[in-house]
């Protein structure tokens, strides 16, 4: 199932970044081999648990996967993953690259193992700068790519992280794109390639694609920044009773909008007439819609803002989100029975496809649930996965839960 099937990827990531990555890549058909160490990844140890070791952020971030355990510092465990990267198509790693060679795992070493191998390391820094060997977290990015700074200029002044790991699904995405184009290019050549997916530089260009303005030119024409995302009046609206989102864009969506609200005032107002008048005088604009709306109910506003076709959506918790009635109609929030922890909530693949369609067939699996299946399609009899389990290179595996 899924447009990956047939391809086989070893999975030597942690934490979020990686695995949002590769269970991307699970989700779209690969067989994922998830590599974690004795402890497991730390991220099993995030949130409220039914059991220790599958916390919610690791079962959101490791469907679609198999999971082994091997210790790499042991030779034996070393071995074993590189009998797995010999049949493997890619191999994604997220510890920097000075790690991979202390480990003798660098491209160096798996390419003469397995040339037709994808190399991908998503990791904090290009290799061909200062900060190459810096370690990298989401937070850090997000400062250095001056997000903070931004949200500060758009409300209280205090610098704050987005509330979302957004570095690491971003470059997580990112890793996901560069991956399928060097299978692309590993089918059309036979070559296989080291691509190297650096955080830091894909946010630069994530934020600055928005905000680069007058910095685009040389001299600089202003100090960057686009004025619609730094209004202070972009967010949700308050209505009478509660919060509303609503974004009135184009030419067409404020000539609906004066009529359904009867500003005839503002259709004639340069400011609010056309789309270059409001782009110089946003905050002015986003002020009086904030104005506005705060005049009726948020049923009110959404069914007027309907029937105008002018942009409208609820302002949603956590908890409503998975009321939503779209979502619900498209089944995305499914279900289902996990074989160790019960019935848990699902979330789909958003993408679709009409001749391979996706399922998921898999759901985040126990730390090392899959480890003898794994060995024994590497080759290992039962005696030499014995013998891996006696020196430490791996570990027996977990009991079945009633």
């Amino acid at each position: 199932m899924g447009p990956l099937e047939g391809i086989k990827v070893i999975d030597m990531t942690t934490v979020l970044m990686g695995p949002y990555a590769t269970q991307m890549l699970g989700d779209y058909g690969a067989d994922v081999i998830k590599i974690e160490t004795p402890d497991g990844d730390v991220t099993r140890q995030i949130g409220p648990t039914r059991h220790a070791g599958m916390g919610p952020v690791f079962l959101n971030t490791n469907r679609s996967k198999r999971s082994i355990c091997l210790d790499l510092k042991k030779p034996a465990g070393r071995d074993a993953v590189l009998r797995l990267i010999a049949t493997a198509d890619v191999l994604v790693y997220n510890v920097r690259p000075q790690a991979m060679a202390r480990l003798q795992l660098g491209y160096d070493v798996v390419s003469k193992v397995n040339p037709r191998l994808i190399y991908a390391g998503v990791f904090g820094f290009g290799q061909d700068g200062p900060y190459a060997a810096k370690p990298a977290y989401d937070d850090l990015i997000q400062g250095a790519t001056a997000l903070p700074a931004l949200m500060a200029q758009t409300s209280d002044g205090v610098p704050r992280y987005v509330p979302n790991a957004l570095v690491d699904r971003i470059v997580g995405l990112t890793a996901v794109g560069a991956i399928c184009a060097s299978l692309v290019h590993r089918d059309r050549t036979g070559r296989g390639q080291r691509v190297d997916i650096p955080m830091f530089e894909t946010m630069a260009g994530f934020v600055m694609g928005d905000h680069m303005g007058g910095l685009t030119y040389e001299p600089p024409l202003d100090k960057g920044g686009y004025a619609r995302h730094l209004s202070r009046d972009r967010r949700p609206y308050k209505t009478s009773d509660g919060y509303i989102c609503v974004i009135v864009y184009n030419d067409k969506q404020w000539q609906n909008f004066f009529t359904a609200t009867g500003r005839d005032d503002l259709r004639r107002d340069p400011m609010f007439a056309t789309f270059a008048g409001r782009a110089v005088n946003i905050d002015t604009v986003y002020a009086e819609l904030a104005r506005i709306l705060e005049t009726r109910t948020t049923a009110e506003w959404t069914d007027q803002l309907v029937k105008a076709d002018v942009p409208v959506m609820p302002m949603h918790d956590l908890e409503g989100m998975l009321q939503d009635p779209h979502l619900a109609a498209t089944g995305f929030f499914p279900v289902v029975d996990h074989p160790s922890e019960g019935k848990i909530r699902n979330m789909k693949v958003a993408a679709t496809w009409s001749e391979t369609p996706v399922e998921t067939a898999r759901l985040a699996p126990r730390l090392n649930q899959h480890g003898e299946e794994i060995l024994r399609e590497a080759g290992y009899s039962a005696d030499e996965i014995a013998a891996l389990v006696r020196d430490g290179a791996t570990i027996t595996a977990p009991a079945t839960r009633d």
